[in-house]
């Protein structure tokens, strides 16, 4: 089922939703079951499954010579959501980037996709390659998520890259596309970066998903200037209780966001990481509790492989 149908079909009330990480090659899926299985109590409708891009690594050859290989650490998304959605009967949403695929690699994932009955598309641009300063498109592929989008929207309607095919209204997908609170850090202003989620919404996109945010002001206001934009599609929250001390320089430097000095505060005062998780326990609650009065359709929970904390948030919400 479609994400736009579950938020339809709960008659304003407000879902439950988490983004998980392939493991890492040489580790089992039963590791990511451990996670999931807790907070299938829950009843997500569905469940994110991130993609990472490829990156370099240097094998040594002997006589300081060394050979570059492209490799990817965490492969395995459509068989990871094919797993998922066969294991706990619920939707999955492959996470579909532009860097590191060519767009006959695209369409190959997403026929692949029709055969595994997924019907929903996260599109991302994605992240530069690991030790690049900027995202560099890949030779034959898109540069940017609003080409994803568009992309994916004509496959559906049977038009593909060298040829047209006979489809029906099965084929098209859902697709999510993703949203700054705190503005894309390329952007060099909030309403230079919703111009360009305007574009991938006219393009296509059926939902949003925001990246991470601590102060709901950020995300409201974001809500509200999207809104005045002519955005109408659903805009998710994304939220992530923070666990450890680490976080207070880890998540600024990754996703560019900034903390309340409240919860900096909290976490810097704290004897230990139990303590910090407990403190983003409760200070995920009363977001969550806040969002909820705000009337947002989906809180979706970046696990990054665990689930207790999430648990223990959505214990008091659910």
């Amino acid at each position: 089922m479609k994400i736009t149908d579950h938020i339809k079909n709960a008659n304003g009330k407000t879902l439950f939703s988490l983004e998980v990480v392939p493991p890492q090659k040489g580790i089992g899926i039963e590791d990511l079951y451990k996670n999931i299985d807790p907070l299938m109590e829950f009843k997500p409708p569905f469940i994110d499954v991130t993609t990472s891009r490829e990156e370099y690594i240097y094998i040594d050859k002997g006589n300081g010579l060394m050979e570059r290989r492209i490799t990817r650490m965490r492969p395995g998304t459509l068989g990871i959501c094919a797993a998922i959605q066969h294991k706990y009967n619920v939707d999955t949403v492959p996470h579909l980037l532009c860097g590191g695929f060519t767009k006959e690699e695209t369409e190959y994932l997403l026929v692949d996709c029709m055969y595994l009955g997924i019907d929903n598309i996260m599109a991302l641009r994605g992240d530069a390659m690991k030790g690049h300063q900027y995202f560099e498109a890949t030779p034959g592929g898109h540069a940017s998520a609003m080409d994803l989008v568009n992309q994916i929207n004509n496959l559906g309607r049977g038009k593909y890259l060298h040829d047209d095919q006979a489809c029906d209204e099965h084929n098209k997908f859902c697709i999510g596309v993703a949203g700054y609170p705190e503005k894309h850090m390329e952007a060099p202003s909030m309403n230079y970066d919703l111009k360009w989620l305007k574009q991938k919404v006219d393009a296509g996109a059926d939902y949003i998903v925001t990246q991470m945010f601590f102060d709901n002001k950020k995300y409201i206001e974001f809500v509200t200037k999207a809104r005045e934009m002519g955005i109408t599609v659903p805009i998710i929250p994304g939220i992530k209780p923070i666990a450890t001390k680490k976080h207070l320089k880890l998540l600024p430097q990754v996703f560019k966001i900034d903390l309340p000095e409240d919860l900096i505060n909290a976490v810097e005062s704290a004897k230990n990481n139990e303590a910090v998780k407990q403190i983003g326990v409760e200070w995920a609650i009363s977001q969550c509790k806040e969002l909820l009065d705000f009337g947002v359709p989906v809180l979706h929970f970046y696990s990054m492989g665990k689930s207790d904390n999430i648990k223990k948030v959505a214990g008091e919400l659910f």
